[in-house]
This record gives C-alpha cells, sequence and structure tokens, in this order.
C-alpha cells in the first residue's frame, strides 16, 4: 500500500532561519524578493531582520537605496539547547545541502 505525505503548514526551520539563509546567499537581497522566498508577507521580512539586527546577528550598510547585509556568523544560537553552535554553523550545513554559495 503507497501512502502519501500529508502536506502542512510547518517547516522545521523557523522564518527567521529562512531570512537568514536567503541573505547569506545573497546579501544584498530586497526584502520583497526575500518575502517571496519564504513565502511571508514584506512586513514580517522587514520585523525577521529587525529583530536578527537587534540580536546581534546582521549589520546593516547602506548602498545606496538598498541595504547589504553582513552576517555575524560567530554569534550563538540563543536555544540553550543548540547554544553550542553559531548561525555559521547552520548557515554553512544550508549551503553545502543546497549548492547555495556566498
Amino acid at each position: 500500500m503507497t501512502t502519501t505525505p500529508q502536506t502542512s503548514s510547518w517547516t522545521f526551520l523557523t522564518n527567521h532561519t529562512h531570512v537568514m539563509f536567503c541573505l547569506s546567499r545573497d546579501p544584498g537581497m530586497r526584502m520583497k524578493d526575500i518575502a517571496g522566498e519564504v513565502g511571508i508577507t514584506e512586513r514580517a521580512v522587514q520585523h525577521i531582520v529587525a529583530d536578527l539586527r537587534a540580536a546581534g546577528y546582521l549589520i546593516g550598510e547602506r548602498e545606496g537605496r538598498r541595504v547589504r547585509y553582513t552576517i555575524l556568523r560567530d554569534q550563538r544560537l540563543r536555544h540553550p539547547l543548540e547554544s553550542g553552535c553559531c548561525i555559521g554553523d547552520v548557515l554553512e550545513v544550508l549551503e553545502r545541502l543546497t549548492g547555495a554559495s556566498r
């Protein structure tokens, strides 16, 4: 008997991780484009980027009308279960497995 997996709306990685992954692939990616990739609103992306900047994971630098982001890859993950890992470790695994390059 063949079964098909049920589709549901949850994913293993958070939208914060998805936004970071987009910015690791393209540090100058527009909020609108990130929103399209992640499947959330542009406003949600703005809030997530603000969270990540406030927590010290991202630095934004204006380049004309755009902002180019630098990910501080040595920052530790926040949850006690993951505190031995850095955000760079997570992004490195995702980049390697998806063939994305920085």
